[in-house]
């Protein structure tokens, strides 16, 4: 075993040319696996079976007495590095099977989207707004929208003028793909953006070559992702909420709170347009947790 992980490796330099960083921790890798296989008395590549290399997986999961557990991100990438030396061997002929191919990675927990609470929103929303000019207008009108509609912040950037009715109450956002949907816009932002085309928009397009955009940057241009991104920092501030936003904040939150006042789940899946709802289903997620906290602290027997 020894000898055909240093032939894998060598060919890795050599001839595949993938870098030092990556040989180094394949070799790291590597290392660790032929101690797992010498304790099962493997020292050969044929020996190797693909309960050996299911053995290793849970080691690396469970940890000894030199090695912490490795989360299941950490696990999988290890597990990289033992697929490609056993799928190297079988295609060199050294092995006439791969005992690693249908070994599957462990699967990370689900991340749960971060959302803030309604109460929270409405602050970060009132922070947006604050001081006299062009600006406080338009930061307030883009965070109505993205709370507003759950637009992803490049489909609110993205939004021209002819892409809002405020008459009917509804924006189209250009989504993954080039796929079209049309959202509601509530009276909050719908107010919002009025005031904004109104009183702040015709200060900025004054000052370069506005265009069609909704929403535009000092110099009168298209605002960027960017400088929409630095609007929620600034507002996230000023609100007492910094460190708690993120770029997805507002769409997180939307959905999780559109699910909590009880939408129907496929109903939010258009609305944030997902092509599936099993990405909108980890809302769902969210506010069962939510639950759960709340039995756990309310309920005499719940501990």
């Amino acid at each position: 075993m020894e000898r055909a992980v240093q032939t894998w490796l060598t060919q890795l330099d050599v001839e595949r040319g993938v870098s030092a960083h990556t040989l180094s921790a394949y070799a790291r890798d590597s290392r660790r696996y032929l101690d797992h296989l010498a304790l099962d008395g493997v020292t050969e590549p044929a020996q190797v079976t693909a309960a050996h290399v299911t053995g290793f997986l849970a080691a690396l999961r469970t940890g000894d007495d030199e090695h912490p557990p490795l989360a299941a991100s950490s696990a999988a990438r290890s597990l990289v590095a033992v697929r490609g030396l056993h799928k190297f061997l079988a295609l060199e002929g050294e092995t006439s099977h791969d005992p690693a191919g249908d070994v599957a990675p462990p699967t990370p927990p689900s991340r749960l989207p971060k959302a803030i609470g309604i109460d929270e929103v409405g602050r970060l929303l009132e922070a947006s707004g604050v001081g006299d000019g062009a600006l406080p207008l338009r930061d307030r009108a883009l965070l109505e929208v993205l709370y507003g509609t759950g637009a992803r912040i490049s489909e609110a950037v993205g939004l021209d003028i002819d892409d809002v009715d405020l008459e009917i109450g509804a924006a189209r956002l250009l989504g993954k793909g080039g796929k079209e949907r049309v959202v509601p816009l509530g009276s909050f932002a719908r107010e919002a953006v009025q005031a904004w085309l109104v009183r702040g928009r015709p200060d900025l397009s004054a000052t370069g070559r506005a265009g069609p955009a909704l929403f535009l940057n000092q110099r009168g241009a298209r605002l960027s992702r960017q400088s929409a991104w630095a609007v929620i920092t600034a507002a996230a501030e000023r609100a007492g909420l910094a460190g708690h936003v993120s770029p997805h904040t507002l769409r997180h939150s939307f959905a999780t709170h559109l699910l909590e006042g009880g939408a129907d789940v496929r109903v939010v899946q258009e609305l944030l347009g997902h092509a599936s709802v099993t990405t909108t289903q980890i809302y769902t997620m969210v506010t069962v947790q939510q639950l759960r906290e709340v039995y756990a602290q309310s309920h005499p027997r719940a501990r």
